[in-house]
């Protein structure tokens, strides 16, 4: 038996890179999993990868009506949702003279507000004793993260969310946050391309990391599998960091 089975779960940005490890895993362990993603060309690929227990809606979780759309859709289904993974996210890097509005919209549009009209919208078709997982970032715990300023502070609001909505849902809805640490996606490779320089990604980003190595994945899907399932029966408003050692040993 899987941890999941008979569960249904919903998985936001589930199309690429963490989200859609996060997916496979649920899957493999039992959950029929619905996954979003803004670009419908790489949302059939992941679908098409993940099987029949995925089902792949697009839509932009900044936009309200696409939220609308994708909870309806999952309510015509005839289902409920057992874990909520909110995971959609994305950075823009510039520094305090660089940033642009548009840059520091763009970041807090979709990760702080599309988060918490994610999870607002969600509500009423959550079961009871259903898990919400919240994907943060180490970028928050760094002392000094050049060029990262309105990333880490949208990650860092949705620590404090995360806290306050622990404290609101509880006791029937658990709500934790996941924090990975530097991951080998699409999404860091993007980074460092912003960043610059001549060194690759995993020598970029490894320096900080005691272990040494950026993290794969499938690693911090196994972070949420424990968030999402009975054995973490006894944590709310937690942060969970997979993420090589890089906030608890190097602040």
């Amino acid at each position: 038996m899987g941890a999941l089975d008979g569960k249904v779960a919903l998985v936001t940005g589930g199309n690429s890179g963490i989200g859609l490890a996060i997916a496979r895993r649920f899957i493999h362990e039992g959950a029929l999993t619905y996954i979003t993603g803004r670009r419908q060309d790489a949302l059939d690929t992941a679908v098409a990868e993940l099987g029949g227990m995925a089902i792949g809606i697009r839509g932009d979780v900044s936009r309200l009506d696409d939220l609308d759309q994708l909870f309806s859709k999952i309510n015509n289904d005839g289902h409920r949702l057992d874990v909520l993974v909110a995971n959609a996210g994305l950075g823009t890097v510039g520094r305090i003279e660089d940033i642009t509005p548009e840059d520091f919209d763009l970041t807090f549009d979709v990760n702080v507000r599309g988060t918490v009209f994610t999870v607002q919208k969600a509500l009423p078709l959550l079961s009871e004793d259903a898990r919400i997982i919240v994907v943060s970032s180490t970028s928050t715990s760094r002392g000094v993260t050049f060029g990262f300023g309105a990333y880490s502070a949208s990650k860092a609001a949705l620590r404090q969310f995360a806290r306050t909505w622990a404290s609101e849902l509880a006791p029937k809805i658990r709500v934790n946050v996941l924090t990975p640490g530097p991951t080998g996606t699409p999404g860091l490779d993007g980074v460092a391309g912003a960043i610059g320089g001549t060194a690759s990604t995993a020598e970029m980003f490894t320096s900080a990391v005691p272990l040494q190595r950026v993290g794969d994945p499938a690693e911090i899907a196994n972070g949420a599998l424990f968030l999402a399932s009975n054995e973490s029966s006894f944590m709310t408003g937690s942060e969970l960091y997979v993420d090589g050692g890089e906030a608890q040993m190097l602040l």
